[in-house]
């Protein structure tokens, strides 16, 4: 399975989560094997500076993502996820992977739209 997190550094597991998905400056690709990582990479969010809705989550669909994870992230992104196959959880906080570890014992699970998307533009 391949997860994909919102990174504010290129650090790797190391990095802090990003909190809002749409301007994370990078994602880490976790490939996770029998309830652990495998191997991750840090890919720089080409559209951080700007982006249209839907841009970013068929990005993370062409990584081989089947799971975004973030610390918030607007609702129509989460619908876009979606409706691409990919699960979404949000409410991340601490390092990639200590999201990734939260996840994977169940302590992080579905997504609500952050509070602040409407302001944001993501409604």
């Amino acid at each position: 399975m391949k997860i994909a997190v919102t990174a504010e550094t290129n650090q790797g597991l190391d990095s802090p989560v990003a909190q809002h998905f749409g301007h994370a400056p990078y994602f880490v690709l976790a490939e996770l094997e029998q309830g652990g990582v495998r191997t991750s990479e840090v890919v720089a969010n080409p559209f951080a500076e700007a982006h249209e809705p839907g841009q970013i989550p068929a990005f993370i669909h062409q990584q081989g993502a089947q799971v975004m994870i973030s610390g918030g992230m607007g609702g129509r992104a989460i619908a876009f996820f979606h409706e691409a196959g990919i699960e979404t959880a949000t409410g991340a906080g601490g390092t990639v992977g200590e999201a990734l570890q939260a996840y994977l014992a169940g302590r992080l699970t579905g997504a609500a739209p952050c509070a602040d998307s409407v302001a944001h533009g993501h409604g």
